[in-house]
């Protein structure tokens, strides 16, 4: 596939407390493994526009977070809930990473590629129309699908999330709007303890696959070929969006899944296979979680090149 690296430098300026897990050094890790890569096409990301965050979030939040930003001292953060906190600059960081989304559903559309991966954070698949959780403050995910459906035109678009995290934040889309499905791979119990296989949305068009701790890849990869791509392919969405969280990785301390690189690389193999069978190849992924810097670098570049090579 013909595939784009959109890049948000300004991960960097969204600065946390000493020891927390969401550090700059993860962009950092995953930047350094990518840019190895030699198929790739990079491009930095651009800020997104008000409106388009709007189009996911309520003015109401998205004002919060401006104001906790604005009123952070130098070197001090502001705490948004027990795990997520601002710095001044994380507003201009969250509004880069949401960007890149937008800017690579664009560039898909426009022709230029096939497949793009956003490195950039925060993350975002834990945060809720009107609520900031997880380390997570804009929903960069469910921002970039409603782009696809609302200035694109398309009839329906499908996310998957594949972080070792259940992605609440963008399930919320899916039970609001019919146009979306979710499908999330995700150990149980586990934060944010929402998830469970009863959680079927709208019209069934939300899969959760909760999967106990010390899963590993075959066992993954068949949860995969038995619930996911068979939703998928009665769905046929004509855009497919990756929550390209990797904590999910046998090493990672936030989970206790054991997943290992070989595995991400089969995921991008099969979301591609897919994205190509009913999206007109048209797959946008977006990094979520991964803790373990070696491992979330090593497991970026697999996934990435595997889309290169699809």
């Amino acid at each position: 596939m013909r595939t784009l690296v959109i890049d948000n430098p300004a991960s960097r300026m969204h600065r946390v407390p000493p020891g927390h897990p969401e550090h700059e050094g993860r962009y950092l890790a995953a930047r350094d493994a990518l840019t190895a890569l030699t198929g790739p096409v990079w491009h930095e990301a651009r800020p997104a526009e008000t409106a388009s965050v709007e189009r996911f979030h309520t003015a109401d939040y998205i004002e919060r977070i401006r104001d906790a930003c604005d009123t952070a001292a130098a070197d001090e953060w502001v705490s948004l809930d027990l795990d997520t906190k601002v710095c001044r600059d994380t507003w201009r960081a969250a509004l880069a990473t949401a960007g890149a989304s937008i800017d690579a559903v664009d560039r898909i559309m426009a022709g230029e590629a096939d497949a793009a991966f956003c490195l950039a954070r925060p993350p975002g698949h834990h945060a809720e129309p009107d609520r900031a959780m997880g380390f997570c403050l804009l929903n960069s995910i469910a921002i970039a699908a409603l782009h696809a459906l609302e200035v694109h035109g398309l009839a329906r678009v499908a996310i998957v999330d594949i972080d070792v995290h259940h992605g609440n934040g963008s399930q919320c889309l899916a039970e609001l709007d019919t146009r979306v499905m979710f499908a999330s791979l995700h150990q149980s119990p586990l934060y944010p303890g929402t998830g469970s296989a009863d959680e079927t949305g709208l019209n069934g068009n939300v899969v959760n696959v909760p999967l106990m701790a010390g899963t590993q890849g075959p066992a993954w990869r068949d949860a995969f070929t038995r619930q996911v791509r068979p939703a998928l392919a009665a769905f046929r969405p004509e855009f497919i969006f990756v929550s390209a969280g990797f904590d999910a990785h046998e090493r990672d301390p936030a989970g206790g899944l054991a997943l290992l690189e070989a595995d991400f690389a089969w995921a991008a193999s099969q979301l591609a296979g897919l994205a190509a069978e009913f999206a007109s190849s048209r797959l946008v992924s977006v990094l979520e979680g991964g803790y373990d810097c070696p491992a979330l670098g090593r497991s970026a570049a697999a996934f990435v090149q595997a889309l290169v090579e699809a």
